[in-house]
């Protein structure tokens, strides 16, 4: 699709024209724009037609959609495994703070020379 995208040079108009390549760098709200009025023209190119047969227009326009359609579940699936690292650290940290409460409350529970042999063998 993206070997398609690049020999056929594919522009997309957003704020003039952009490359494929400037997909990665919209806003996904940008590309979800762009979706709609490509979706758009689609629908009325196919109204307007009376052949069963694509031209070249309706499959260049295809392929920005399922390109567009590429880039955004990429975007969103990247989104969310950022959200799942970022709660996940979260949970860790707890854990450890946990962890560590433990640890001082055993320690704190240790007789004065369980303590003491310890200190002395650091």
């Amino acid at each position: 699709m993206f070997e398609k995208a690049a020999r056929l040079k594919l522009r997309f108009n957003f704020k003039g024209l952009s490359t494929v390549e400037d997909l990665w760098d919209i806003s996904l709200e940008g590309l979800d724009m762009m979706f709609k009025n490509l979706n758009a023209c689609c629908t009325i190119q196919k109204e307007e037609s009376l052949l069963e047969t694509k031209s070249q227009e309706d499959k260049i326009l295809d392929l920005k959609i399922e390109i567009i359609k590429h880039v955004v579940k990429v975007r969103l699936d990247e989104q969310r495994a950022r959200e799942n690292e970022v709660s996940k650290a979260a949970k860790k940290q707890k854990l450890l703070g946990i962890i560590e409460e433990k640890q001082d409350t055993d320690l704190r529970e240790l007789s004065v020379e369980d303590l003491t042999k310890l200190v002395d063998e650091l």
